[in-house]
């Protein structure tokens, strides 16, 4: 789950993380009264998206002065903000955080991530810091900082010091980045994140360390004993056909091909993906059933794959095991039937019932592609959704 920045920010200052005063604000108005709040004459005004790279798309600005204010809220309320992460489609801009302006005096990079392959969180951190880390990270890899912590001893001062002198920061600033760096390890054990991402992490012209911007994602399977933090979603900014899978216990991320898919478990559904590719289709989706669904639950995941316009044919691949194959078919039967299928469906089944499912694809008066094997479902699907994009 992602959180907008503001609310990132409110999190990291309750574990004593340095940052800037601000006011989140829906409306102009609330801007406005948000500016009058902090003071001052020189304000940030942030586009609050759930994807980075909002400062090069024109959703950060600082103003000086309400009039400058006032144009810039008006500007950015409602506007499609398009980022290198929101792809060329963007994201329709419904709040604001207006924030009070900090002196920079130098610029970092900081993140907290989980390193599958060494199983231990991993400070990662660059005095490369700003907008263009990704290209550090692609061009300079050697100005890319990491530090491990074993889950064994957790975070140690020592690993703080390292990170902060890795970073080249003066004496007077040791001891309070080494604190704001135990305090962002802390955050993100405590409240179960999956990445904090610091960028730019800003040290001002009295020697402090401020987070100027903050990322937060967490990890969906722990929501249930954050009650705190599963209450800041914000269901404008998710995909509405992943939150309806979620609704009926389903995996679902949606992706930018023409084929949807319907899996049981993960690493099939994976393969699925992979094979389409291989024989020059996309993949809409990515959806695994799981091992026990039943027949409700296999027709909301049929729904969800239609209710994509983009979706031009179908593949379902089901190796039934503790899935029955017949329990399969009477799902996509009724979901079929009850949205009107009017794209190519391709269905390969094997495994538990196979045959009681086939028999009941046959009955059904749907027009079912049966498939042999994996490869012979992929292929057989990519060519009738080319056949079915070019007749529309």
């Amino acid at each position: 789950m992602n959180i907008h920045e503001y609310q990132a920010k409110g999190l990291l200052k309750k574990f004593g993380v340095a940052v800037p005063n601000g006011h989140p604000a829906m409306s102009v108005k609330e801007a406005i009264r948000a500016a009058e709040k902090l003071g001052g004459r020189v304000w940030v005004v942030k586009a609050q998206i759930h994807a980075g790279g909002r400062g090069k798309g024109g959703g950060v600005k600082v103003v000086q002065g309400a009039d400058q204010l006032r144009e810039e809220a008006k500007r950015m309320l409602g506007m499609k903000l398009v980022t290198h992460q929101t792809g060329p489609e963007g994201q329709i801009v419904r709040r604001l955080y207006i924030e009070e302006g900090v002196e920079i005096a130098k610029e970092l990079y900081l993140s907290l991530v989980l390193d599958r392959a060494k199983g231990r969180v991993t400070f990662m951190a660059s005095t490369e810091g700003g907008m263009d880390i990704e290209e550090v990270a692609a061009k300079h890899p050697d100005k890319i900082i990491r530090v491990g912590i074993d889950p064994a001893t957790g975070m140690q001062s020592f690993h703080a010091r390292k990170l902060v002198f890795r970073l080249g920061l003066p004496a007077e600033a040791v001891k309070p980045a080494t604190a704001f760096m135990l305090a962002i390890y802390r955050a993100y054990v405590e409240l179960d994140a999956t990445q904090i991402e610091i960028n730019p992490l800003v040290l001002t012209k009295s020697n402090k360390l401020i987070a100027l911007d903050a990322k937060m994602n967490f990890d969906d399977n722990a929501l249930f004993r954050q009650p705190d933090v599963a209450d800041l979603r914000d269901f404008e900014e998710e995909d509405e056909k992943e939150w309806e899978a979620k609704n009926h216990d389903l995996s679902y991320v949606a992706l930018d091909g023409n084929i949807g898919c319907m899996v049981n478990g993960a690493g099939l559904a994976m393969a699925t993906m992979d094979i389409i590719k291989l024989y020059g289709g996309e993949p809409a989706n990515f959806l695994d059933v799981g091992g026990g669904a039943d027949r409700e639950r296999v027709t909301a995941a049929f729904k969800i794959i239609l209710s994509d316009p983009h979706v031009k044919g179908v593949l379902v691949n089901i190796f039934g095991g503790i899935m029955k194959c017949d329990i399969i078919a009477e799902g996509i039967v009724a979901a079929a039937k009850e949205v009107k299928l009017n794209v190519p469906l391709v269905v390969r089944l094997e495994g538990t019932n196979v045959e009681k499912g086939r028999e009941i694809l046959s009955q059904s008066g749907l027009t079912v592609i049966n498939a042999s094997n994996l490869a012979d479902a992929a292929k057989k699907v990519v060519e009738a959704t080319k056949k079915a994009t070019k007749a529309a």
